[in-house]
């Protein structure tokens, strides 16, 4: 096996490679080559997907407002009135989680398109993601209740 002499003639895809450059007129490696240069790719490569940032933003959202609530909740068991369950049950009704709750609207209509989330042909929609459905709940005042029930305690 010798080396390929200096005279033999080069393919169109090696005129093509060799007149590849980047902007500062150095050639192009053909690793380079094979991938898609556009404003789409590059957006994609620079940070992490949306889907992963909106992910985060839902899961530290949903530890803030449980700590809030946990708060509140304590606060008005602190005092023990009578009419406890009535007072929690409103103060869930009043409870606002309207920037994280659109948050969460936005993550559920888009989660599976941007992550391309196979379709379960069996139940027509789409795969569980570690065994568990990619919804997340919104937060609003049955969540609240579940998560901080407005039975009174057991008599002590």
């Amino acid at each position: 096996m010798g080396a390929v002499s200096e005279d033999r003639q080069t393919n169109p895809v090696e005129r093509l490679l060799e007149r590849k450059t980047d902007d500062a007129g150095i050639p192009l490696s053909r690793h380079a080559t094979q991938y898609q240069r556009s404003l789409e790719a590059y957006f994609k490569a620079g940070d992490p997907p949306r889907w992963m940032t909106r992910l985060t933003e839902i899961e530290n959202g949903i530890a803030r407002e449980r700590r809030r609530l946990e708060s509140a909740y304590r606060a008005l068991r602190a005092q023990d009135p009578p009419d406890f369950a009535e007072r929690w049950r409103a103060t869930a009704a009043g409870w606002r989680c309207d920037e994280l709750n659109a948050l969460i609207e936005q993550h559920n209509e888009w989660y599976p398109v941007e992550r391309r989330l196979p379709v379960d042909l069996r139940t027509r929609d789409y795969v569980r993601v570690n065994g568990r459905s990619y919804r997340r709940p919104v937060l609003d005042a049955a969540w609240i209740l579940e998560q901080f029930p407005a039975q009174r305690a057991a008599a002590r």
